[in-house]
């Protein structure tokens, strides 16, 4: 039995030299390894994109929460406790994701206050410079005792 089997696996690999088929696997997989590669990364890269979005988006948010309940109390000082829910934010859920994070406090109108949050993230192909923007604004948060206006 083993010789029927030698000989079986001999005339396989003399057919496939006779058709020219060595080492077709072998270039096959020097053309596909980089593209199986480059599929990773980008799928990594993809992942870290929407994760510090989403990290960024927190935070606009909360600060914006912070802004509203505090603007109408404090005139002035809403920013600063903002700015510092902002920064606990990004501490707590991605402090190597969100890099060098640009926080600008918005009021376009006398009762809206927001969040804007510009910041770059890491990259896993040399030279590529991506950054993740959030924003978030609402109306400020007035407290009036029943009859006021």
């Amino acid at each position: 039995m083993p010789v029927r089997v030698r000989s079986w696996v001999r005339r396989r690999v003399e057919a496939a030299s006779a058709r020219g088929d060595s080492g077709m696997t072998a270039i096959e997989f020097v053309f596909l390894t980089p593209v199986l590669f480059f599929m990773i990364f980008a799928t990594v890269q993809f992942a870290l994109y929407f994760f510090a979005d989403h990290v960024a988006q927190a935070a606009a948010q909360a600060g914006a929460r912070k802004a509203r309940a505090t603007a109408d109390a404090e005139p002035g000082g809403w920013r600063g406790e903002a700015r510092d829910v902002v920064d606990s934010y990004i501490q707590q859920l991605g402090p190597q994701l969100v890099i060098a994070p640009d926080v600008k406090m918005l009021q376009p109108e006398q009762n809206t206050v927001g969040v804007e949050i510009t910041a770059r993230i890491p990259t896993v192909f040399p030279g590529l410079d991506l950054t993740v923007h959030a924003q978030s604004q609402g109306p400020v948060e007035r407290f009036v005792q029943e009859g006021e206006n």
